[in-house]
């Protein structure tokens, strides 16, 4: 069995390690940043596709242009012209009267949305303790970025917090009551001399 001291240790390794990639010590080259404009699913088109999964649910997943715009607050100009391009990728369908509904792709797409939105704010709420309200808008932002990998780990992280096992429980004590202080150096195992908490604070 892992003892805490061990999986406190992996943490602050693996999140050491996050923090290198971050700040390009490694191999990675500049061209990873292109990849949020190469993500296919932006984040308005999943707000419309959660729209068309909420507002169709009570139809037999059939909802109106005038349903999805006054659930997204937007003109249905807005919408026809955003459905064009949902369509032409293959996420909705329309039928004869012009309603329109989820394709088999856009359900999947909807699904692993809803998947990782709730991972994501459980995490937010449950291990680092931010507000719920803070948690749903950040997850909300970030519900469609993450990759189906990083959402599947991040549930077995979330699993391996809540599993009730001594080594998962003393980490969680030890976290939520864990108030370092900043040593006079400014460097930490995170850190690395470059002070990530500075940089935060001077972002406010």
């Amino acid at each position: 069995m892992i003892s805490s001291e061990a999986a406190l240790v992996g943490l602050r390794r693996g999140f050491a390690r996050h923090i290198n990639r971050l700040y390009g010590i490694s191999n990675i080259g500049m061209d990873t940043w292109k990849e949020f404009e190469a993500n296919e699913l932006t984040h308005s088109a999943a707000h419309h596709l959660l729209a068309i999964h909420e507002v169709g649910a009570a139809y037999g997943g059939w909802a109106r242009v005038s349903d999805i715009a006054r659930r997204l607050n937007i003109t249905r100009g807005s919408v026809s012209i955003n459905l064009r391009a949902l369509k032409k990728r293959g996420w909705v369908q329309t039928d004869a009267h012009h309603l329109v509904k989820l394709s088999p792709k856009g359900l999947k797409a909807v699904h692993a949305v809803m998947a990782k939105r709730v991972i994501v704010k459980t995490f937010l709420c449950e291990v680092l303790g931010i507000p719920e309200a803070e948690a749903e808008i950040d997850s909300c932002k970030i519900e469609h970025l993450i990759s189906h990998a990083t959402g599947h780990r991040l549930a077995q992280f979330l699993r391996f917090l809540t599993s009730g096992a001594p080594a998962s429980r003393q980490v969680l004590k030890q976290f939520r009551t864990f108030r370092a202080a900043c040593p006079e150096s400014r460097t930490c195992e995170v850190c690395k001399g470059h002070c990530l908490i500075d940089e935060l604070k001077y972002a406010i």
